[in-house]
């Protein structure tokens, strides 16, 4: 069943719509959970609050490319989950890798507070991805969006670890200077 189909189905109020995300979008949204959180039970829990959310917004969103905006839920949901965990210190995974990788490029939570630099940063960082060759953007989404371990993305590419990590650091570095051009210091 293709995209449109299933959205559809949740504009319909259609129980068949969870089934067929499930089916066709449930390893996909697994993965992004998984590496986040680090176990199988608790990105599977994620993945279920996705179906939920995606009920609950559809309608009246109705998204054109379903695998981004599930991804997205995804995504939120299980970082909302890590964070949580992490407050009780039982939290695992990727995540605080990958924070600690980026951190270096972004600028301290104090001056970024208002919802309006966050926006302005996501946009800086978004035109900065896009104008990535494809093989950077792609190692870049798999280590920072998908929160992939280094291991996978090597496995992914065929590249060594080595390269891996010297292509992930020469971006963070580019992302830097790009951002301190827009005034993100």
């Amino acid at each position: 069943m293709d995209d449109r189909e299933i959205v559809a189905l949740y504009w319909e109020r259609n129980e068949q719509a969870i089934a067929e995300t499930a089916s066709k979008y449930g390893k996909y949204c697994h993965s992004i959970a998984y590496n986040i959180l680090g176990s199988h039970e608790d990105a599977e829990e994620s993945v279920n609050d996705t179906y939920s959310d995606a009920w609950s917004c559809m309608p009246p969103h109705r998204p054109t490319v379903l695998s981004t905006f599930l991804g997205k839920i995804t995504r939120r949901i299980s970082i909302d989950r890590w964070r949580k965990y992490s407050a009780q210190k039982r939290g695992s995974g990727e995540i605080p890798l990958v924070l600690d990788e980026l951190c270096e490029c972004t600028a301290d939570e104090k001056s970024v507070e208002s919802e309006f630099e966050r926006q302005r940063l996501a946009q800086a960082v978004n035109r900065f991805v896009k104008s990535l060759p494809d093989t950077e953007r792609r190692v870049f989404l798999c280590r920072y969006w998908y929160v992939e371990p280094i291991g996978l993305i090597c496995e992914r590419f065929g590249f060594s670890e080595s390269k891996v990590k010297s292509m992930l650091q020469r971006t963070r570095k580019k992302l830097r200077v790009a951002l301190s051009k827009e005034g993100f210091e």
